[in-house]
This record gives structure tokens, sequence and C-alpha cells, in this order.
């Protein structure tokens, strides 16, 4: 992919043609910032959770403690699944297929990708799968 150059405050628009090179520079950027901030925020925990090694001699310290543990730990898993998330769509870039629904092949609107720029169906396929899950869970 050639080098983009982007103007400050640069926001793809549906006036230009849809993931041109400038869109495609757009996402990968905000993609790798959201990582960078993930990868940073883990770090961040690591060394808290090392420095946090106090034995409270109080049962509800302890566990009030523990709590808050757990609770960092699983939100720093469902990180790390959206850090895998985050580069599969890095890898949609690169091939090409960013910004493309995976169920019917259209382009997924802007504004969706850039609420949620890891969407792999647009908003429409996204509702129908939904739907899909509520009914079968509903069994």
């Amino acid at each position: 992919m050639a080098k983009v150059t982007l103007e400050d405050g640069y926001v793809p628009s549906d006036d230009e043609p849809f993931m041109n090179d400038r869109q495609r520079e757009y996402f990968r950027r905000k993609l790798l910032s959201w990582k960078s901030d993930i990868l940073r925020e883990a770090q961040d925990t690591l060394v808290a959770l090392q420095s946090e090694n106090e034995n409270h001699p109080d049962l509800a310290d302890r566990a009030s403690s523990e709590t808050d543990r757990a609770i960092e730990l699983r939100a720093r898993d469902r990180q790390r699944k959206l850090t895998g998330k985050i580069d599969a769509a890095l890898a949609r870039i690169e091939d090409g297929s960013y910004g493309f629904c995976e169920e019917t092949g259209e382009p997924i609107s802007l504004r969706r990708l850039d609420a949620r720029p890891i969407a792999t169906l647009s908003l429409e396929a996204q509702e129908r799968h939904e739907r899909r899950e509520r009914v079968y869970r509903d069994d």
C-alpha cells in the first residue's frame, strides 16, 4: 500500500470513493491507536496487580480486593479478545476486504465503521444476526 498522508481533522465522507487509500489509512491509524491504548492499559494493570501484593488482615478488605482483582482480570481478558479483532480488521485493510459486509459483500456504512472499526457486518446484517440469536436463545 502506498504511503498516504492525512491532513489533520480528516474524517471519511460519503462524498469520496468508498475505502479509498485515505479512508483505509484513517481506519488503520484508528485501529492501531485503539490497540495501543488497550496494550498500555493492560501493562498498567499488570504493574498495579504486581504492586498490590498486600496481605489484608481484615477478611472484608481481602474479599473486596480479590473481587476488584477478578473484575480487572475479566476486563483485561475481554480486551485481549478485542485486540484479536483489531488485528483481524488490520489484516482486512491489507487484503482489501475491510469495510465490506462478510455476509452480503455490501459496503458497511462509514458512520458504523467510525463508531465500531472492527465491524464485519453491515447494520442490517448485524440486526438479522441478532434476531436469529434471540430466536435460538429463547428455545
